[in-house]
């Protein structure tokens, strides 16, 4: 279904119009902690980490992601213990929990019990996106952090359901089609393993046979990286552009488009013409930078606890002694 350019931009408008959450502010923290910048102190430590560590962008995103998919953008996914969000599985490969400690310490030791594990982590992730190339962007603060964790409310849309799901399940979060396709594209940085991948590669839908939906080349390539019946579960880059895959940029998008799609729903955006039009968009254009940010502002306003709601732990990792 062929969108003209003019409706592509109207769409855009609209389905970026309502970034905002009243309860969140810009510069939420100016005069709070005295003359300390809190989101100086926190890009400091990104900073710091991301030199030693790019990969951390990639972390990072997917920490943000997968807190804000459970219970809204409120840091559960910090809280340890034997039945915490941590535990279950769709989070065993989430990391960077140390680096929002160290920027938490940080935080407190200029102004203790202000500043929220729930905005370090978006700040920190805004941060990272901007040492990997991304565009510089504001986020809004003021989210309180949440009592309640538990690996039963992990319910995370899979890489291998369809467009139609995962944009049932966006909505879901008060997230549209649109930005959906925005927020994949933090697939840019990201990496998967090949048991992930290897269904498309051998076995397609039972068919004993590659997805023919699949860049010829790229299914060569990665049958060298995962053979069949490997005992090792390598990693692979989201993103194929050999230059790109560890910056913030629209190859992604590019790679989709010449069926370098690596997970079941990346290549599916361009197979579902609801989405395709947008993949192309972003594609062929400079725009995705810019929408990205306003995407990941919007995730960062889904559900979150502000006011008297929740609380400001003293630790990321416990909530506060009653």
């Amino acid at each position: 279904m062929a969108k003209s350019p003019v409706l592509a931009l109207a769409v855009l408008v609209l389905s970026l119009a309502a970034t905002s959450h009243g309860a969140l502010q810009y510069g939420f923290y100016k005069g709070k902690c005295g003359t300390k910048d809190v989101e100086a102190i926190i890009a400091g430590v990104v900073r710091a980490r991301f030199a030693r560590d790019p990969t951390i962008v990639a972390a990072l995103l997917r920490m943000q992601f997968h807190d804000c998919f459970v219970k809204g953008c409120d840091a559960s996914i910090l809280i340890d213990g034997p039945s915490t969000e941590k535990t279950a599985p769709p989070n065993f490969s989430v990391r960077g929990y140390d680096l929002i400690d160290q920027a938490k310490a940080a935080v407190e030791a200029a102004c203790p019990g202000v500043v929220s594990c729930a905005d370090i982590i978006v700040a920190a992730t805004r941060d990272a996106v901007v040492r990997a190339g991304g565009l510089q962007y504001q986020v809004q603060m003021g989210r309180r952090d949440g009592t309640v964790s538990l690996a039963s409310n992990v319910n995370l849309p899979s890489p291998s359901i369809s467009v139609q799901q995962s944009i049932q399940a966006f909505q879901q979060k008060g997230l549209n089609t649109f930005d959906m396709v925005l927020l994949l594209g933090g697939h840019t940085v990201g990496i998967t393993h090949c048991s992930f991948v290897s269904n498309r590669l051998y076995n397609f839908n039972g068919s004993g046979k590659q997805d023919p939906n699949m860049n010829v080349a790229l299914v060569n390539a990665l049958k060298q990286r995962c053979p069949l019946q490997s005992s090792f579960n390598n990693a692979i880059n989201l993103d194929q552009g050999p230059s790109s895959s560890l910056r913030v940029d629209n190859s992604y998008y590019k790679q989709l488009l010449l069926n370098k799609g690596i997970l079941p729903i990346d290549q599916a955006l361009t197979l579902d013409w609801s989405t395709r039009w947008i993949v192309q968009l972003l594609g062929n254009s400079n725009l995705f930078p810019s929408l990205f940010n306003q995407a990941m502002v919007k995730l960062g306003s889904v559900q979150v606890l502000t006011g008297t709601q929740g609380e400001i732990r003293k630790s990321c990792r416990a909530v506060n002694k009653r």
